[in-house]
Order: structure tokens, then C-alpha cells, then sequence
């Protein structure tokens, strides 16, 4: 079972979805998605954003937030990233196993959850304070491997 887990929680673009999932695939992470979808698993976007590899990544579908929310102590410490997080995402100390959890690319993440961890939020800082967000799947990258970064290269999966 995988020590880093990401997790989308209602994506709407399927590009995103098949890029992150082609991420977590390169740096060992399990990928989680949230319904609803704003499109299909099977759509051939999906599939085409993560090449050839999407079978391999194998996500696991959870139908609603509440029952992710109950697996959660299972998987690890929860992050979730939001623009309006409470430390930039550098300066956390990422523990074994984690779950960097975000939210849709319109909205982000619903505010009474960011609320109720608040303690637990984190951004990924941009110089310009015109832009609202950063592309999701840009942001699962610049995340997950900044916990690889920290856990150093002997936790790298195999190729």
C-alpha cells in the first residue's frame, strides 16, 4: 500500500484528472477520486491525458465525501490544499503515510471543510494576487513531489 495519496474531490476536467493520475503513477502515489465527476472514467479524454499508462493507475473511486472522509485515518495525515491555505505548502513537514487532498478546478474545496482543518490547510504561494488558482493537475505535481523532495530519493518506487 502506497505511503502518499492524492485525492481529487469532485473534478470536472478530465485532462486533469488523467494528468495527475499519470503523476501519481510516476512517484508511487495512490490516486483517490471523489464523486461526482464532472465526466466519465471511461471517456477516452480521460485515458488520452494519461496515455497509455492510465490502466496502471488504477484510482480508487470513492462515491461521496463522507465515506473518504471515514477511510481517511487509514491512509495517512490529511492535507488540503486550497489558495487560501493557512502555510505555504513548503514549510510542512510532510509525515509517512500522507494525503494531499484537493479540490474542484471552479471552486476548490468546500469552505466548511477548509474550516473544520484549518490547522491542517495549505497553499501553494503565487507572486501575482491577480490569480485565482493554479492549474489542479499543475498543482498535485508541484505537491507531490515536493513530499518526495523531503523523504528523500531512497522512498523513490522502482522503475
Amino acid at each position: 500500500m502506497s505511503e502518499l495519496h492524492v485525492v481529487l474531490v469532485e473534478p470536472e476536467i478530465h485532462w486533469n484528472t488523467g494528468n495527475a493520475g499519470r503523476t501519481c503513477l510516476a512517484a508511487g502515489a495512490q490516486l483517490h477520486l471523489v464523486e461526482p465527476l464532472g465526466f466519465s472514467l471511461a471517456d477516452a479524454q480521460v485515458r488520452r491525458a494519461g496515455l497509455d499508462y492510465w490502466p496502471r493507475v488504477n484510482p480508487r473511486v470513492w462515491p461521496t465525501w463522507e465515506l473518504f472522509e471515514r477511510a481517511l485515518p487509514e491512509l495517512g495525515a490529511p492535507f488540503f490544499f486550497s489558495s487560501a491555505g493557512a502555510r505555504p505548502f513548503q514549510e510542512v513537514s510532510y509525515p509517512r503515510p500522507v494525503v494531499l487532498i484537493f479540490g474542484r478546478e471552479s471552486v476548490g474545496l468546500p469552505p466548511a471543510l477548509l474550516a473544520r482543518h484549518r490547522e491542517s490547510t495549505v497553499s501553494i504561494p503565487m507572486l501575482d494576487p491577480a490569480l485565482r488558482s493554479l492549474n489542479l493537475s499543475t498543482s498535485v505535481g508541484i505537491a507531490v513531489y515536493e513530499v518526495r523532495r523531503q523523504w528523500g530519493s531512497e522512498s523513490a518506487p522502482a522503475s
